[in-house]
């Protein structure tokens, strides 16, 4: 349900991998909300995420713990998205992560998601956000 913060909660899913990355997934659908992403939280707990659509790159400044992060294209014809790049263990404070060319959003997760769920690069992610 989205609230005056500017986010909403949703699920996203690795089609071809059978696997849930995040069962409660966070929209940060607006700029203050895209801008303040998971700063000031004290941990990301396994199953939840945060998900930054409309964005291709990520900063880790004021974080107080590492994460993974999935970069996704832009949805395609069944609405998936392609994963264009990973990130494991993103380490807090090292400013702007690398632009990833071809992505449009990104998925922060906690640390281990990406090997737990067996993540690929050009697997399919399918993301449902919530109203």
């Amino acid at each position: 349900m989205g609230d005056a913060s500017g986010r909403s909660e949703g699920r996203a899913r690795n089609l071809d991998r059978g696997a849930d990355l995040a069962v409660r997934l966070e929209t940060a659908s607006s700029l203050w909300a895209q801008f303040m992403g998971l700063m000031g939280r004290r941990v990301l707990p396994q199953g939840d995420g945060l998900w930054l659509p409309g964005t291709n790159g990520i900063h880790m400044m004021f974080m107080r713990f590492a994460i993974d992060a999935v970069f996704v294209g832009r949805p395609e014809a069944d609405g998936s998205r392609r994963v264009r790049s990973l990130h494991r263990r993103l380490p807090t404070w090292i400013g702007l992560v690398p632009l990833i060319w071809g992505a449009n959003g990104v998925l922060e997760l906690p640390v281990g998601t990406i090997d737990a769920t067996g993540t690929q690069v050009g697997d399919r992610v399918e993301i449902t956000a919530g109203a």
